[in-house]
């Protein structure tokens, strides 16, 4: 269940678009209108890559009077953080250890033999 939700999370946010607006929703909470206004797309526009983050889990809607807000869901934002933080400290251990026996190298190493020609084998030795 939770893969399924991560799968919905990093697909909605592939969008510049999508990825933008939740950026502006880290800011606080914004009404279609207001998350429309900086782009040059319709309403409609905006309300279907809402539709795509609601559906990810990254964005609700609420009612308050007259005003829907959209409130950011940071929750999921936390689930993808600790998939990536999983696999970005295998990666540093990883370098971690190349470093580590980079370091036990000798700083200057005997110089290699020259390579040899190789035989052929119709040659006698």
């Amino acid at each position: 269940m939770a893969a399924d939700q991560l799968s919905r999370a990093f697909s909605a946010l592939a969008d510049p678009t999508r990825r933008d607006i939740v950026a502006r929703l880290t800011v606080g909470d914004a009404t279609v209108n207001e998350l429309a206004a900086p782009y040059a797309v319709t309403l409609q526009a905006v309300s279907k890559h809402l539709r795509v983050l609601e559906d990810a889990g990254l964005v609700s809607r609420s009612r308050d009077a007259q005003r829907r807000p959209v409130h950011l869901e940071a929750d999921v934002l936390h689930l993808m953080t600790a998939w990536l933080e999983r696999y970005r400290r295998r990666a540093e251990e990883r370098y971690q250890r190349l470093d580590a026996l980079l370091a036990e190298l000798p700083d200057d190493p005997a110089p290699a033999p020259p390579p040899t020609a190789p035989r052929d084998p119709e040659e006698e030795p």
